[in-house]
């Protein structure tokens, strides 16, 4: 069986936020076994699942993906929206904007350490949908 619901995150600044709990509030039934699919249906942000319990990672991630993936860079010609706008779109890349994360027991299996993390890479991203998709 597959279930599938999108969802509007709220607007969140620019870094890399924690969205564990959203998710789960969102998928009150999850069966015994199976798979949740996340996908965010934009181009300037992403997903990914890392360390959830110290928040100075976020500023690490924060820090070094803007060093790898720089503003302002003459190497840029897709300007159009501003200097976070093609480095926005690099990084959604990098990262990617989906993940795929096993149900066990009606849980996500994640490890003790990982939690969902949204990553807007825009300074005024607005808000984002992201599509919820169960598999069982």
């Amino acid at each position: 069986m597959i279930r599938q619901k999108e969802i509007t995150l709220p607007r969140f600044r620019r870094g890399y936020h924690l969205i564990t709990r959203m998710i789960e509030d969102e998928l009150p039934e999850l069966p015994e076994q199976g798979l949740l699919h996340i996908l965010v249906k934009h181009t300037s942000a992403g997903i990914t699942i890392n360390e959830n319990a110290d928040p100075t990672v976020r500023t690490d991630f924060e820090n070094f993906i803007n060093k790898m993936i720089p503003e302002d860079d003459p190497v840029y010609i897709h300007t159009y929206e501003g200097s976070d706008d093609m480095p926005a779109h690099l990084k959604s890349s990098v990262i990617g904007a989906e993940v795929t994360i096993p149900i066990t027991n009606h849980r996500l299996n994640l490890g003790t350490w990982q939690g969902i993390y949204f990553c807007e890479f825009r300074d005024y991203g607005g808000s984002r949908r992201i599509v919820l998709t169960v598999y069982s």
